[in-house]
């Protein structure tokens, strides 16, 4: 939905306004991060959820001001602590510019999410986040930047295959990782699958804990529009997979999906590949923590059963290809550790290797066993999708074809990933 449809639609909620009511506290959900841009010391307020206006930063100095704003204090209150240039309407004209760009926990904010959500809810289409910004979004300059990329790979001789049930790739950026992607991707050149079952990582589920804290797998009941083409949903499928009356886990609310990439990773890939007609049945997979502590638990079941109704569904169907979205290690100070990433390349490679190979053996027992050593130590995102694929197809095996590494030196930390195909 574009903003000037959604600005219409917040036509009717004001903008915080009053000198004696509390002053919205900064929304905890924001990361403030402090950068340097053309010799100026700035905040930059970056929200995942991507309510507030991109790119916006204040100096640095206005940080002071924002720690008094803690939804208690009016601006009455604040009066007796502002410089003699600085003026009651000074104030609030501030608050209202941060209001206006949706960085404070307010009633104008809460609007403005909430009809978000709603339009994206309503719509039959989800329309890439990521054309633009990791890839070309014109579909002429797309074609040509995936064309050099393929011919510069397919002097490595890939060889095609004719036959393949399942693709675990990963949905890192592409413009770090695009040869990984075509040393994936280039061997599945050829399949002509009339349906796609994707299980993907969510990044998102864990900002809405209220929608799905009791639903692992998040159906998302949308076509997809992607640079070279839409690709549209499997309707009939959905709709068994939403009516079914065992507990699977599925939810149905695709809130959680409004920003995400890891799907849209894979089909940019498809998109280009192939030309024949397919539909896609897609799923994002919020964490699997539970089974770290209890395999047999409520989670566990759903799992089962989830996994269950694939494997009988769709398991013997040639027709059906599984396409699983994950990848690998997240270390360094980025993502919380206490030690440079550098400093832990060794460990990670061993590990990674030990999750790749149970990966292809289909050796789901010693996964969940690594993984559950100190409890993901390593922040391996396609665990969850990929230990489902496995419960899904317990009889397959794969081939490894490839294991990278993302090197964010400047920040200290990397991520690694690889991918693996089942035949």
């Amino acid at each position: 939905m574009t903003q000037v449809c959604i600005d219409n639609l917040m036509s009717n909620e004001k903008l915080f306004s009053s000198k004696t009511e509390p002053i919205p506290e900064l929304r905890r959900d924001l990361q403030v991060i402090p950068i340097q841009e053309n010799g100026s010391a700035l905040l930059y307020f970056h929200d995942q959820r991507e309510y507030a206006t991109p790119d916006f930063a204040l100096k640095r100095e206005a940080g002071q001001l924002l720690s008094l704003f803690d939804g208690q204090k009016s601006i009455n209150d604040l009066a007796p602590h502002l410089g003699k240039d600085v003026s009651k309407d000074d104030l609030l004209q501030f608050i209202q510019l941060l209001d206006k760009n949706r960085v404070l926990a307010s009633r104008y904010f809460e609007q403005h999410a909430e009809t978000v959500e709603a339009q994206y809810e309503k719509s039959t289409v989800h329309q890439s986040v990521t054309a633009g910004a990791s890839y070309p979004a014109d579909p002429h300059e797309l074609k040509e930047y995936l064309e050099d990329a393929f011919a510069k790979h397919a002097k490595g001789n890939v060889k095609t295959v004719d036959s393949a049930k399942a693709l675990y790739a990963p949905h890192i950026d592409p413009r770090v990782a695009l040869d990984s992607y075509i040393k994936a991707f280039a061997p599945i050149r050829d399949l002509k699958p009339k349906r796609v079952v994707m299980l993907a990582t969510s990044h998102y589920a864990g900002l809405y804990p209220n929608l799905y804290q009791n639903d692992p797998f998040i159906l998302i009941d949308k076509d997809f529009e992607m640079p070279l083409g839409t690709i549209p949903r499997d309707q009939k499928a959905i709709q068994e997979l939403q009516h079914t009356d065992s507990d699977m886990g599925i939810s149905s609310h695709d809130r959680a999906h409004r920003m995400e990439h890891s799907l849209e990773l894979h089909l940019l890939f498809l998109s280009y590949l192939w030309d024949h007609e397919y539909e896609i049945v897609p799923f994002v997979t919020r964490g699997l923590d539970d089974l770290l502590y209890m395999e047999d638990g409520h989670l566990g079941q759903q799992l089962d059963n989830f996994s269950s109704f694939l494997n009988k569904k769709y398991g013997d169907d040639k027709d059906t290809f599984f396409l699983i979205s994950g990848d690998l290690s997240h270390i360094g100070k980025k993502f919380g550790d206490d030690s440079p990433a550098a400093t832990m390349f060794d460990d990670i490679e061993d590990f990674d290797n030990q999750f790749l190979d149970f990966g292809s053996n289909n050796d789901r027992e010693s996964m969940l066993s690594l993984m559950k050593d100190e409890y993901d130590p390593y922040r391996v995102c396609g665990f969850p999708p990929l230990y489902t694929f496995l419960q899904t197809m317990p009889n397959v095996e794969g081939e490894i074809l490839s294991y990278d590494l993302w090197d964010e030196r400047d920040r200290e930390s990397a991520v690694t990933f690889g991918s693996i195909l089942y035949r």
